[in-house]
């Protein structure tokens, strides 16, 4: 296999469990059970369909006569009717039952449906993962002090586990969308050549009441409530885009986190997990790159300019359909899940095995905070009888100069001694360190992330448990 192109969405990032839901042999077992409960459907229905037909489809539904379907396709040119070639081989007394009244898209695109459907189902169960380990994250590490940045220049002290409720938040967001989508997934149903089912009225000799329940009953016997009312060949291109922007939408979720996690590994606040064996750099042995987070944005830009993919197929099919989706659909669909899979399976495997270094935080928060105590110490100068205009313009003045000494000078800062030695503020040094306590300036952050995670997260874990408890293997 070296000597041919394969997807690295394959050999280096999805899982197997996402690989295989995309797989011919999914397709293709999917087709049959399709086949299946058309013939079900329609001997239900009254047509001239024996058990024993239906016993034959039911017994070779997962024993694909591959070889026999290729060489029939070499013949045809047509995939659909290859395998309904090679089925009915098998089935030599259903052969002529099989595929009756209906056009490539009923297996084709109810196929797509259903494997969309599964992939969601699966990007749902790791996207609930991923939320558990972070609110593990959020509550172990909602009472520690952080800088909190905006610009990415220090500003008021936040808490390392609010700072991960942002990302929660993100997640949440992203959850709700699919869940919406994945509640209002419909199958075609049997909606024949150009949605009018007229083949279908024509075998149940008129009676329109028999070609609506065919369709609802197809659409139980393959798991779903019900099927789109109306459609033209295909159903609506534009569930493809619903279900891909999903799929950004996490995208854009993961790689905001990963930027956060690079940033945060470039101050040595936090790091993502780091193997014994693992080399950062071929040429500089000491460096620890973050390569999981960069990873996580790279296939995020994936997915999300894959988005476009969909819409430009829906926007420019051609009243009840045209051909010009099937190639575009094979690439973009699949891909963007593979994709999706693996950033998350990336996000589980970092958050999991986040560090954490509360001395680095500690030691740039105190670096700071003096000018972010500036507004309390001038409120304690106040009441020891000092005043506040005159004590504004003085510390406005001092702060300044303790900005020199530190980006001029490359000093420390040394903001509370020049307050100290001003008599206007008559406070000690030993009453200005008082005030250093990190804690006293995150405001509401701790409870928040009580609040959040109460409120917000855990009735959604608790609801969910049964899937939860995930570990991410990654590949590289």
């Amino acid at each position: 296999m070296n000597d041919r192109y394969v997807s690295p969405l394959s050999e280096r990032y999805a899982s197997r469990e996402m690989q295989y839901i995309f797989s011919p042999d999914k397709k293709f077992r999917t087709w049959r059970k399709l086949w299946i409960a058309l013939a079900e459907t329609e001997q239900e229905l009254g047509l001239p369909i024996t058990d024993e037909q239906i016993e034959e489809l039911k017994a070779h539904a997962d024993d694909i006569n591959y070889e026999v379907a290729k060489e029939r396709e070499r013949l045809v040119r047509h995939d659909v009717m290859s395998h309904v070639y090679a089925y009915g081989v098998q089935c030599p007394k259903a052969k002529g039952i099989i595929h009756l009244g209906a056009t490539s898209c009923y297996v084709g695109d109810n196929t797509d449906i259903i494997i969309m459907t599964e992939a969601l189902r699966l990007v749902r169960k790791k996207l609930l993962n991923v939320m558990a380990e972070l609110a593990k994250f959020a509550e172990k590490y909602k009472d520690q002090p952080t800088l909190a940045f905006t610009h990415f220049q220090p500003a008021q002290p936040t808490t390392v586990g609010k700072r991960a409720t942002l990302w929660l938040q993100d997640l949440l967001l992203d959850l709700e969308d699919l869940e919406y989508v994945l509640s209002s997934m419909k199958l075609l149903g049997s909606k024949g050549t150009t949605g009018t089912q007229a083949s279908f009225l024509e075998l149940f000799d008129g009676d329109h009441e028999k070609c609506r329940k065919a369709d609802q009953m197809i659409a139980r016997k393959m798991g779903f409530d019900s099927c789109y009312a109306v459609s033209g060949q295909t159903y609506s291109r534009k569930i493809d885009t619903r279900v891909i922007s999903v799929l950004a939408g996490i995208a854009q979720s993961a790689h905001k986190f990963s930027n956060d996690i690079r940033l945060l590994q470039h101050l040595k606040e936090i790091e993502e997990p780091f193997e014994k064996n693992q080399i950062g750099s071929s040429a500089m042995a000491y460096k620890r790159n973050p390569m999981r987070s960069e990873r996580i944005a790279s296939l995020s830009n994936y997915v999300m300019a894959d988005v476009m993919n969909p819409m430009l197929v829906a926007s420019t099919q051609w009243f009840e359909r045209t051909l010009d989706d099937s190639a575009n659909k094979r690439l973009s669909v699949p891909e963007g899940f593979l994709a999706v899979d693996g950033i998350l399976d990336l996000y589980l495997n970092v958050v999991d095995g986040l560090v954490v270094y509360p001395k680095v935080i500690e030691k740039h928060m105190m670096a700071e905070l003096p000018f972010m105590a500036t507004e309390n110490i001038m409120m304690d100068a106040v009441k020891a009888g000092g005043d506040r205009q005159e004590l504004h313009e003085r510390i406005r003045t001092l702060s300044m100069e303790a900005g020199k000494n530190v980006k001029e000078n490359g000093k420390e800062n040394n903001l509370l001694e020049l307050i100290a030695a001003d008599p206007a503020f008559n406070l000690s040094l030993d009453a200005l360190k008082q005030t250093m306590d990190p804690k006293k300036y995150v405001g509401r952050a701790p409870r928040q992330v009580e609040e959040f995670l109460e409120e917000c997260i855990r009735p959604v874990l608790e609801a969910n448990q049964e899937l939860l408890g995930m570990t991410a293997e990654i590949n590289v």
